[in-house]
């Protein structure tokens, strides 16, 4: 068994907890809930599984809550996840190996993001940092919380980073590694009401974070993915904008992930046109099949078919990718409504037969 406790806080979260603990009992791991003030039944559940439930004053700062956590933990290894985070797998053997190979260095899990998009169930996947050994880090950021190096110098370890989904967060890329842990995240499941309040509440406190840090392009990115989900694009532009003017580093996973949502917010505003100047940071951006898919639709707004086609096609040559159907079905999808629209129903056909059983090229072929 191996020394590693789990650390989760919460609050009102009855209708995940059990579920979230009930995946972590096979690997036999410590649990610590550290609980910030549920009135609901959060504690009663979490105590058929732990007896490690401690309670945390609110105030207003994730990190202060997830380090109140690790600070209660038997072990100094620890893996920090959310309520609506299930475990879908851990190679114990390999977690193992990492632990005694690479004792300084954080371990990024592979969380899979569970939504819905236009009556579609789809996914998203992102590698975070969250398995590290809690003498070497702790979390810093009041909302969207990031484990940080306590002191880079104490780091002594540089793993292997050549896994695609590897690349630079708040940690430098020479200090982090795979983990071998998949995890759910089920939290964009909830109603539309939920998701408002979540979305409100983190612009609550990322705005009060920017008034004590000043202009931070993290918290920026952070602001405008917020205000996406709202659907208030026009904010959501205003502080992607500011974060993309500031000196930030084409390398960093959050970098990565606003310029592309700075492009969809761009044709959301219907300012396609505009959204052709990401031409300019191409050969930056386009190492994921997320960009490549992005500027295939971004041709597409904008008239311009026959480029529009190329990007899908290369889109579906790439490995690495954030979002599922960018570099298969999807792509492939798009490609096919081009060639619909242009009269091609051969080469139509030919590209929604390579989506599987995606429902809208589905639809299409029983149309065609």
């Amino acid at each position: 068994m191996l020394p590693i406790s789990v650390c989760i806080i919460a609050k009102n979260e009855e209708k995940h907890i059990e579920e979230c603990c009930k995946h972590l009992v096979p690997y036999g791991f410590e649990i610590v809930l550290a609980d910030t003030g549920s009135t609901d039944r959060t504690v009663e559940l979490a105590q058929k599984y732990t007896d490690k439930i401690y309670h945390f004053d609110w105030c207003g700062d994730f990190s202060a809550a997830k380090n109140y956590a690790m600070d209660k933990a038997s072990h100094d290894w620890i893996l920090s996840i959310d309520c609506d985070e299930y475990i879908q797998s851990i190679d114990t053997t390999s977690l193992a190996a990492c632990m005694k190979a690479q004792p300084t260095a954080a371990g990024r899990i592979l969380i899979r993001n569970r939504f819905t998009e236009n009556g579609q169930t789809s996914y998203e996947q992102v590698r975070v940092s969250r398995f590290v050994n809690r003498r070497y880090y702790h979390f810093e950021g009041v909302v969207h919380e990031q484990l940080v190096p306590r002191s880079i110098q104490d780091l002594t370890v540089q793993p292997d980073t050549h896994n695609p989904f590897v690349s630079a967060d708040s940690i430098p890329v020479k200090y982090v590694y795979p983990a071998p842990i998949t995890v759910l995240h089920v939290g964009y499941d909830g109603s539309e009401e939920e998701m408002r309040a979540k979305s409100e509440r983190n612009i609550t406190l990322l705005e009060k974070e920017l008034e004590s840090t000043g202009p931070d392009p993290y918290i920026y990115c952070q602001l405008g993915q917020s205000y996406r989900k709202l659907h208030d694009y026009e904010h959501a532009f205003h502080y992607f904008d500011l974060g993309l003017a500031m000196d930030v580093n084409p390398e960093l996973d959050y970098v990565q992930t606003m310029v592309e949502s700075y492009g969809y917010t761009l044709l959301d505003l219907k300012r396609s046109q505009d959204a052709l100047n990401l031409l300019g940071v191409y050969d930056d951006f386009a190492k994921r099949a997320d960009f490549v898919f992005l500027m295939g639709l971004i041709y597409m707004n904008n008239g311009l078919l026959d480029e529009a086609i190329g990007e899908f096609q290369k889109a579906t040559t790439m490995e690495e990718f954030a979002v599922d159907g960018v570099n298969s079905y999807k792509a492939n999808y798009n490609i096919g409504v081009i060639y619909e629209c242009a009269g091609y129903l051969d080469e139509a056909r030919a590209a929604y037969l390579k989506c599987g059983s995606y429902e809208p090229a589905q639809t299409r072929l029983r149309q065609i």
